[in-house]
């Protein structure tokens, strides 16, 4: 297994700062402020031969490493040597659920995901079931080696929503769970997710659910500053336009910045309600035509694209990506870690999806992973490229090119990830075989 942070204490760089040098290619993504769109996404910002200085846990200085190095603060800085090598933002993963129930095995169908409430099978209920009465600390250990996971594959701050509770108790109980995740060590952003699907308890009455955690619960949770965002899946199995409008402005109301799921499994023509209300981002589309991709395009809200909820769906329609960087829209790429939806958290993966599945270039998967992520959750003024100020959270991958990061499919090229400057997961070492 590899060496994470649950299993060692990470390495501070120290006072002394640290001084990773002699990368082959070193991806900065250095540019404006705001996601990257069109042309735009496929400069990299490559510095060959590349070095990071890494001072308090940010990015002190950034460049050739003959020059980095000879500066005056690299003297005494502990180095890491990383020849040969690509170093490159660490992942923004933007769509997860960490807290979700156990998995749900291969032998099931993908398609059960939303079982009705009295299936026998128990589908999405009885996850939320399983979730509903484990304790706190239970669904803190299993989020917590999940993490762990994302952190191995490189991703060093992730989004991660409720809606495995779908009652007040349980809801809070996830939104603090995911809380106490947060900086230990990546950084976790949660997402309330109320309006996930009908509960049991509303069965035939989903407006009355809705007008339920409008007025009832999303109070509490920003009395209790549980979370930031607000999501909801206009979708059949999930809920109409009108209850998605009213949930967004409700959520609005209350100070959420909101994010929607659409678009995904069926044409809905939620896109303009995302833009309406001015989301951070809306995820799934892919049922998104020619005049979403105008529409996205022409706004400040971030697509962010699922292919690994459509592969293991065994679904043969991915998003319009091609579509979308031709009218210019800012495109994200997530994980959407489910249990029994989307059971991947390698990014690596996704970007492998992103490239032979929705024709998307190896530079452009990149950005879509790193800095735009960044932008669908609004954390992009500290994390998503590797410019001075921001956060050292960066990723050493065993490939001396970019574009085989994507070539690679169910690999894991990560040799480490740096979180502000520490080194909380390392690669293992072979341990026989060697003379």
């Amino acid at each position: 297994m590899s060496q994470c942070f649950s299993a060692r204490p990470p390495q501070l760089a120290g006072s002394r700062g640290l001084l990773i040098r002699g990368a082959r290619q070193l991806l900065t993504l250095n540019g404006p402020p705001g996601p990257r769109r069109g042309a735009a996404m496929r400069n990299l910002g490559i510095v060959e031969d590349g070095a990071v200085l890494v001072s308090n846990g940010t990015i002190a200085s950034i460049g050739p490493s003959r020059r980095v190095e000879n500066l005056a603060e690299a003297r005494g800085a502990r180095e890491i040597d990383v020849t040969g090598r690509v170093v490159m933002p660490g992942f923004v993963d933007s769509h997860t659920h960490l807290v979700g129930g156990a998995a749900r095995f291969i032998e099931e169908d993908p398609a059960d995901a939303y079982l009705p409430v009295d299936s026998a099978s128990g589908g999405f209920f009885g996850a939320m079931r399983q979730v509903r009465r484990v304790p706190a600390r239970s669904l803190h250990f299993q989020a917590m080696k999940i993490a762990e996971g994302c952190a191995r594959h490189g991703t060093t701050t992730l989004e991660s929503k409720s809606g495995y509770g779908l009652d007040y108790a349980t809801e809070m109980k996830i939104l603090r769970v995911l809380g106490d995740l947060d900086e230990r060590p990546l950084t976790i952003v949660p997402t309330y997710l109320g309006a996930h699907i009908t509960p049991p308890e509303f069965v035939g009455r989903p407006n009355e659910y809705i007008d339920w955690i409008c007025h009832a619960v999303m109070p509490r949770i920003r009395e209790r500053h549980l979370c930031r965002f607000a999501d909801v899946l206009c979708d059949p199995a999930g809920f109409d336009l009108d209850q998605t409008r009213r949930y967004l402005s409700a959520a609005a109301g209350h100070g959420f910045d909101l994010k929607l799921e659409a678009e995904e499994w069926e044409r809905t023509g939620a896109v303009s309600l995302a833009l309406e209300h001015e989301a951070a981002a809306v995820a799934g589309l892919n049922h998104a035509t020619v005049d979403d991709a105008r529409l996205l395009g022409a706004s400040d809200t971030i697509a962010t694209l699922l292919p690994g909820k459509v592969f293991h769906g065994a679904v043969d329609r991915f998003a319009p990506s091609r579509t979308f960087i031709e009218h210019g829209v800012g495109l994200a790429l997530a994980s959407g870690f489910e249990h029994g939806v989307c059971p991947t958290y390698s990014m690596q993966m996704i970007l492998s999806l992103a490239c032979t599945q929705m024709r998307m270039t190896p530079a452009e998967a990149i950005t879509a992973a790193t800095i735009n992520s960044a932008c669908a959750v609004r954390v992009a003024a500290r994390t998503g490229t590797l410019q001075c100020g921001k956060d050292a959270d960066l990723i050493v991958l065993n490939v001396s090119d970019y574009r085989e990061i994507p070539y690679y499919f169910g690999v894991n090229l990560v040799s480490l990830t740096i979180k502000k400057g520490k080194i909380i997961c390392r690669e293992p070492e072979i341990l026989c075989g060697t003379p």
